[in-house]
């Protein structure tokens, strides 16, 4: 068995492998940026190296670092996580040519699945449904421009190296294929290396349904049941389950069988996943189900498998890399209960999912019932280097229905500040009606999204409880804000986002379940995964956010100017892209905050950027 291991990753997966490593009695090494220098998996580990700049490309990149820092360590193996190098089968190769043990598939297997196109080449080969679609080799883009006219839109164009939503662009109209193929490549170019892509017809009412598949070096292949990914944005999934809500017997059995010939065609070990679409028009039938790509790493969701199955999959990599058979057959494996997981993101939704960036002075959840995956603690900071994911909510129930009331419970007693997070959103979604009776699609957010985005300003009662709670707190009437009425109650003068009120209470105020906590005079009040701050005029103080301020558009966090898409003196309309900034391995649209004219531009395409920079300058049509 493995007794010492390097992690080549950081965050979550990083403090995820060290666990169960710990658990196994393996001797673990981070590794970490300049960023990650004080990093939850830097703490976590037996041992940690440094291994460049903050920039992924210069650190968590650079493959040969990683060997060095494995060999200087003594560790005998590499686990890579996910994304970053997972994926990668040169290094796979050059691990092992180093003499160490990789954690993950062969690097024959990773070739073979890798590229999106090759992938379904061969499965259609082994018999296993396919997506119609373009995968030639001609890149031309009036080439892709006639197949996706062929295959008739809406269409798909999907990086053949992509992954984690990234690469991946809808095309609803003719009109707008060349745009989309320009940012899509773009960006595969960045997150890649790689700019080729291949077309697929979309599907309507598609389902993202996926089978977690796990090889031994004996010849062993196994599946571990279905997952539902189908709630995503922009191609990246947010909340995950298993199993798949209205996947019968049959179904199920025809679909796993599927992705276990799939591993088998490319003689498959480790953990790996066989993503399928479905046409969930009529419901899930297996003979409406197709091949979509395979990855050949951990996933990002695999802990709802391991709750549903009571399996470590991370202990199953371990075991499996170690030359030892699969831990269970086949025939031993079963699910129980349901299983949610869903992604906690340090962005903002009610700007555009920008990700928000900073210190977390609060960093809390109820845990109990609840699984928290995280790679953060409280006092850590979120920089603008890597994916905004701060944590994973996990919970698991004998029903679906029990399930997705833990989550909304969990989500609602979150404590998270300053920084924004899709709390809120996350709970929307969990709540809305047709997610309740498992009536989804990946088309799901994009249909709500307006539902699912809005936060209710600050409810009269949370004034109310702002306000009886400062008077408990400070228990005294001369305060700057406080005006006693009488015995029964008082009249207390409190600040909220730039607004104040005067607010009566009374002794029969109705309670409220949000939580408070205190930063220095200021009160914190959460509800419903929101964070709302109040303070007493004269104490305490309201923190400027970056964003638009009177026409202004600033930079949200550092970054790369991708794209400029106005000129100084051009019209502009409410929504309209005014330019394209990548940071946090996503882009990111910047739009016009109401019609006017660009009055001031000084972003030019190619730009680095820091947070807070003013980019355009948009007035207001007299």
């Amino acid at each position: 068995m493995i007794t010492s291991l390097l992690i080549a990753n950081r965050g979550e997966i990083a403090c995820r492998v060290i666990r169960t490593a710990r658990r196994m009695g393996i001797r673990t090494v981070a590794v970490y940026s300049d960023a990650d220098a004080k990093a939850l998996h830097v703490r976590m580990a037996d041992e940690a190296v440094h291994i460049g700049p903050s920039p992924a490309r210069e650190s968590y990149l650079r493959g040969e670092v990683m060997i060095e820092a494995a060999k200087a360590t003594g560790a005998e193996a590499i686990h890579p996580g996910y994304g970053f190098l997972s994926e990668n089968a040169d290094f796979a190769q050059a691990v092992i040519d180093a003499g160490l043990i990789w954690v993950g598939p062969k690097p024959v297997s990773i070739r073979a699945m890798g590229l999106k196109d090759a992938a379904k080449k061969l499965m259609a080969e082994a018999g296993v449904p396919v997506t119609p679609g373009y995968l030639g080799e001609d890149q031309d883009p009036k080439r892709l421009r006639k197949e996706a006219d062929t295959i008739g839109y809406p269409v798909l164009i999907k990086a053949v190296a992509g992954g984690g939503g990234k690469g991946m662009r809808k095309v609803d109209r003719a009109e707008d294929f060349d745009d989309a193929l320009e940012s899509c490549k773009r960006e595969a170019t960045s997150s890649f290396g790689n700019d080729v892509v291949l077309l697929e017809k979309w599907i309507e009412s598609p389902r993202h349904i996926e089978v977690q598949v796990f090889g031994d070096s004996h010849g062993n292949v196994v599946h571990l049941f279905e997952r539902d990914c189908s709630l995503q944005r922009r191609h990246q999934k947010v909340i995950e389950e298993a199993p798949a809500p209205g996947m019968d017997a049959e179904t199920r059995e025809a679909v796993c069988c599927a992705a276990v010939r799939a591993a088998q065609a490319v003689s498959y070990e480790s953990a790996g996943t066989i993503e399928f679409i479905a046409d969930a028009s009529e419901g899930l039938r297996a003979d409406r189900v197709w091949f979509m790509e395979m990855n050949t790493r951990l996933q990002v969701e695999h802990p709802v498998t391991e709750e549903i199955t009571g399996q470590d999959l991370v202990l199953w990599q371990l075991v499996v890399a170690s030359g030892h058979e699969l831990p269970k057959r086949q025939d031993e494996l079963s699910i129980s209960g349901h299983a949610i997981e869903a992604r906690l993101y340090a962005e903002d939704p009610a700007k555009g999912f920008l990700p928000s960036v900073g210190k977390l002075d609060f960093f809390q959840f109820d845990k109990e019932g609840v699984r928290i995956d995280t790679g953060f603690e409280k006092g850590d900071e979120i920089t603008p280097f890597y994916d905004p994911m701060i944590a994973k909510l996990i919970t698991h129930a004998p029903t679906r229905a029990k399930s997705i009331g833990k989550m909304i419970s969990a989500i609602n007693h979150s404590r998270i500040w300053p920084l924004k997070t899709n709390a809120h959103f996350l709970m929307n979604a969990v709540g809305h009606p047709e997610f309740v009776t498992g009536d989804i699609d990946t088309g799901f957010i994009a249909r709500f999204e307006d539902r699912l985005i809005s936060r209710e300003d600050a409810h009269p009662n949370l004034w109310r409880t702002a306000a009886r709670t400062f008077v408990e707190r400070f228990n005294v009437s001369p305060l700057a804000g406080f005006r006693l009425n009488a015995a029964a109650g008082c009249r207390v003068t409190l600040t909220h986002d730039g607004e104040t009120r005067t607010v009566d209470i009374a002794s029969d105020d109705p309670f409220s379940i949000a939580r408070a906590e205190w930063e220095g005079d200021s009160l914190l009040l959460f509800m419903f995964g929101s964070g709302y701050k109040f303070d007493l005029p004269g104490r305490g103080g309201v923190v400027a956010g970056h964003g638009v301020h009177d026409g202004e558009i600033e930079a949200p966090m550092p970054g790369k100017v991708t794209a400029v898409d106005v000129a100084a003196g051009d019209k502009v309309a409410k929504g309209q892209r005014l330019l394209t900034l990548e940071a946090m391995k996503m882009e990111h649209a910047l739009t016009a905050p109401f019609d006017g004219i660009v009055a001031e531009l000084t972003a030019t395409a190619g730009a680095q950027v820091s947070e807070g920079q003013i980019l355009v300058k948009v007035e207001a049509d007299a």
